[in-house]
């Protein structure tokens, strides 16, 4: 009689519950403030090799017959990684964010640690016993994390420039932009960044006029950035310094993308209309930010990509209303 549902055989069970109770047991040291002087979840340690060590058990102690191809030793370590940040959700140690932004580098990372694995069973033709061979893997994260905390995190400058083809004159364009009316719903449109979970803007409020002047632009979940205007050149250009309210919701931001926090700043922004005597401008709007993670170079791709996609999001916003209005 053919046999319609196979189920996965107990060893190989046991193999991915390995797996994903070591990372889920990692997360929790990790994340423990008793041990931030030691263990920290923002460290290249835990976002980089801890998938390593997921993926190596995952395939190293599987069934030989499970780990037999290539294929298998890429993604099986995939499995218990999605389990296992799955789980972090469930429980509310990570939002979906930085879950994410760390997905590629779990997949490629846990698949290397799989790889690793599977090889090594190969040439020891599936004779071997694990020996010491699993504590050293398993051990190696907390070995080296400690070390890596007598570092300090880099500093990274970085700046996003977005521009935008308005059909419509300077002074039309102006008081869009040094003052943003209550966006509505309809006027939202879709953004990549909105719909991973990203504020929404809402409006932007001036209060005097010219340098010195703030702006106080709301955002949705509470979210308050304080602009001071250092720069007002009426038709032309307007720039400004933010600094977020302290008092932001912390339910808003995942812990470690909040603005202003020890990962992430928007420094300033900067609007410049250019007026390209054809009856159109091209609009730009530029913001400068702070990357201070021991991965930069990774951050700063996440960085680009959603500050390019809200800025976007908000001049497109301008240029509705502009042309609009125009008409």
């Amino acid at each position: 009689m053919r046999k319609i549902l196979v189920w996965p055989r107990p060893v190989f069970l046991t193999s991915l519950g390995i797996g994903v109770t070591y990372g889920l047991m990692a997360r929790l040291i990790f994340g423990l403030r008793l041990v931030q002087d030691y263990f920290e979840v923002m460290s290249t340690t835990f976002i980089f090799l801890v998938p390593v060590v997921v993926g190596f058990l995952a395939v190293y102690l599987a069934p030989p017959e499970d780990t037999s191809r290539f294929r298998s030793w890429v993604t099986l370590p995939w499995t218990a990684c999605f389990l296992t940040v799955f789980t972090t959700l469930l429980l509310a140690w990570e939002g979906i964010i930085c879950i994410i932004v760390w997905l590629p580098v779990l997949m490629l990372m846990s698949s290397l640690g799989g790889v690793g694995a599977g090889m090594l069973k190969r040439k020891t033709d599936h004779t071997h016993t694990p020996g010491l061979i699993l504590p050293a893997v398993a051990l190696l994260p907390f070995v080296l994390a400690p070390l890596e905390q007598q570092l300090a995190p880099p500093l990274m400058y970085r700046t996003a420039h977005t521009s935008i083809l308005i059909r419509s004159t300077p002074d039309k364009i102006w008081p869009y932009i040094k003052e943003v009316a209550p966006i509505t719903s309809a006027e939202q449109g879709f953004s990549w960044a909105h719909l991973i979970g990203f504020p929404k803007p809402i409006e932007a409020r001036l209060e005097g006029n010219g340098v010195g002047a703030i702006r106080y632009a709301t955002f949705e979940g509470g979210v308050l950035f304080i602009e001071s205007v250092t720069a007002w050149e009426p038709d032309h250009f307007l720039s400004f310094t933010i600094q977020p309210d302290p008092y932001i919701p912390p339910t808003t931001f995942d812990e470690h993308v909040v603005v202003g926090g020890p990962y992430f700043d928007v420094l300033s922004g900067t609007y410049r209309i250019e007026d390209r005597g054809d009856g159109t401008c091209r609009l730009h709007l530029s913001s400068r930010q702070r990357l201070s993670t021991r991965f930069n170079p990774y951050t700063q791709l996440w960085t680009r990509f959603f500050m390019n996609d809200i800025q976007d999001h908000i001049l497109q916003v301008i240029q509705r209303r502009c042309e609009t209005a125009t008409r």
